[in-house]
């Protein structure tokens, strides 16, 4: 019992900065801040999280299918979590969406407004509308190719609208690092995948990926290794050393 104790405490102070942290993401929220709700990203986000009035670019850490698809469950988990408006407009230019998989990560389909669109340039018009519009939760959209006054124009009309921007940059080419051209955007993030972690049962662990926060304003880069969004739009870090320990301590408590 003696050596189950320290594993108790620790355990007890865990929760209690848990709640900590998201009584201070809900103070964030109220100031125009999205926080992710993981101390871990949030304390070197410049303001404690995602400014909800600005532009922020994610794209896949590779070309190809499985990273593009993390980044976009990634921005979808994003705007899950924006809820201080129903809805999610989310403009692209192909329909190669699978709503299944956004509702996984959180975002319902009862939430989203589809905007199909023939090319980049109707793409950025109909986010650059949706932002002005002012009653939309978050507005989506799917980019190949934008310039930096594309851009400049998605952080005024974010600012103008109160709503969040967020652009899903595609690569028109193999190896194309679209993070490369100049931007307005407030953060840029490249999401890759990674093998998920072992399970005591045979089966597949929760998807891992690596996101990197190439550039913040008024803030360095930094990365980190995530677990994917749950049902309410909500990442997780890897369990810690000392969750997996009191996992054990109870599992030899039931055994004897």
């Amino acid at each position: 019992m003696s050596s189950a104790l320290p594993l108790r405490i620790e355990h007890l102070a865990a929760l209690r900065a848990a709640v900590r942290a998201i009584e201070a993401a809900e103070d964030r929220q109220q100031a125009g801040i999205l926080p992710f709700g993981l101390d871990a990203i949030d304390r070197h986000l410049a303001g404690g999280g995602l400014a909800q009035a600005a532009l922020h670019e994610f794209a896949g850490a590779r070309t190809g299918l499985a990273d593009e698809a993390a980044a976009c469950l990634f921005v979808a988990g994003i705007a899950a979590r924006a809820r201080e408006k129903p809805a999610v407009l989310w403009a692209l230019a192909r329909r190669e969406l699978f709503a299944p998989a956004l509702a996984q990560a959180g975002l319902v389909p009862n939430r989203l407004i589809y905007a199909e669109c023939g090319r980049d340039e109707d793409v950025l018009a109909v986010m650059e509308e949706g932002l002005r519009h002012g009653g939309l939760a978050a507005v989506v959209g799917e980019i190949r190719r934008a310039d930096m006054a594309s851009t400049r124009r998605l952080q005024l009309a974010a600012e103008q609208g109160q709503t969040m921007a967020l652009m899903l940059r595609r690569p028109r080419k193999a190896g194309q690092d679209v993070l490369a051209l100049p931007s307005t955007a407030m953060t840029r993030w490249r999401i890759g995948c990674l093998p998920s972690g072992e399970l005591p049962v045979p089966g597949v662990g929760r998807p891992r990926w690596k996101a990197l926060l190439v550039r913040q304003r008024g803030g360095e880069p930094c990365e980190w290794i995530v677990e994917s969004p749950d049902a309410e739009g909500r990442l997780a870090l890897p369990a810690a050393a000392s969750d997996r320990a009191v996992a054990a301590d109870r599992a030899e408590r039931k055994a004897a």
